[in-house]
């Protein structure tokens, strides 16, 4: 897998027909991009510990409100047992989730949730969302532009939490430090290019941190899950980033799934705590790297509505326009919220002794 400077290129260029395509006046884009508010912040995680009650570290989950322990694909169909959706695309009942982070005082290691925050548009406004996740669904940016949507019951991660030192090949899973004046456009370039980093930034992000997760795009075409949750899919073989040229062991095309996550960490942006080469910031597993960043992603989309997307790409649908799909209000996305089912301390104001489940750092 290698960056190719013409993905590169080409997502800055779309990044940047999307500043029109705000206003509908762009008819052509390569993915789907919407927010997502947040659902629940909980230690639940039905992919990799099902049925556990609490998992081991502390998620903040979007999508639909079905979201449970199990998730079981054989008694849980999210758009048929889903009453609401916390994502702009009403049709929408998929999960999608990612760890938390946390800053840890040095002065005393306690620690507090660093709040999430809504993601911009590139036209100078703000996604509806309070928190959550924006997502993206991309076909490839060159050759073929085909792709096959996901089975019911399907799942997958990306990125792994036991790293503590940056993997091999490119960046699927990034940090983006970013300033006061790019806390809403997110700076400038292709995701996980350049100007991100596989670990925690080293510096003051006054503006906030984007994290990036780019989840693969080839599917082995019959598996909707494997025992480690990665097997059955796979990276494009010319490019980790909306390539087309998928191995033969996954040789169906699937819509590749990404997610942006923006933290405010302007209140732990004192320059004192980034010192000798030390950051305050950790993940809610331990890591104070960053280089386990992760995500889940839970298929749960109602009666072919994505397909009907995809295809659409290009045509009626553009990024955060795609009159192909149905859209729902910012007030009832963000409306849509859950319970803890693992009740536990997660407002971001209080100080807490230890991570969630007493999850050491290292």
């Amino acid at each position: 897998m290698t960056w190719t400077t013409r993905v590169a290129v080409g997502l800055v260029a779309l990044l940047a027909r999307d500043a029109s395509a705000q206003t509908g006046n762009a008819r052509g884009s390569d993915f789907i991009r919407f927010g997502c508010s947040q659902l629940v912040v909980e230690r639940v995680d039905p992919i990799v510990n099902p049925g556990l009650l609490f998992s081991p570290h502390m998620h903040q989950i979007v999508g639909g409100n079905s979201f449970n322990v199990t998730m079981d694909p054989l008694t849980i169909d999210p758009p048929k047992t889903s009453k609401c959706t916390s994502c702009k695309m009403s049709e929408d009942f998929s999960n999608y989730w990612t760890a938390s982070i946390y800053f840890q005082s040095p002065e005393n290691g306690t620690f507090r949730r660093v709040p999430q925050m809504a993601n911009g548009r590139l036209n100078g406004t703000l996604l509806e969302q309070e928190g959550g996740i924006t997502v993206y669904y991309m076909r490839p940016f060159s050759g073929s532009n085909k792709t096959t949507v996901f089975s019911p019951g399907f799942r997958m991660i990306a990125g792994d939490p036991t790293l503590r030192a940056k993997p091999a090949g490119p960046l699927v899973n990034c940090h983006r430090c970013l300033s006061k004046s790019e806390r809403t456009m997110g700076g400038n370039g292709a995701p996980c290019d350049r100007s991100d980093t596989a670990e925690f930034p080293s510096k003051p992000c006054t503006g906030g941190i984007r994290v990036t997760v780019i989840f693969p795009s080839c599917w082995d075409g019959k598996n909707v899950d494997s025992p480690d949750h990665r097997s059955h899919v796979a990276y494009s073989g010319n490019s980790a980033l909306a390539g087309d040229k998928c191995p033969s062991t996954h040789p169906v095309r699937i819509p590749q799934v990404m997610y942006e996550v923006m933290y405010d960490t302007s209140e732990f942006a004192n320059p004192e705590y980034y010192k000798n080469g030390k950051q305050p910031l950790v993940y809610s597993f331990g890591d104070k790297t960053g280089y386990g960043a992760h995500g889940d992603y839970l298929f749960g989309w109602e009666n072919g509505s994505l397909q009907r997307g995809m295809d659409a790409l290009g045509t009626n649908c553009w990024s955060e326009t795609c009159p192909a799909l149905k859209i729902q209000s910012g007030e009832s996305l963000i409306a849509c919220t859950k319970a803890q089912q693992a009740k536990e301390e997660i407002n971001p104001r209080t100080w807490l002794k230890e991570l969630p489940g007493g999850v050491a750092v290292y």
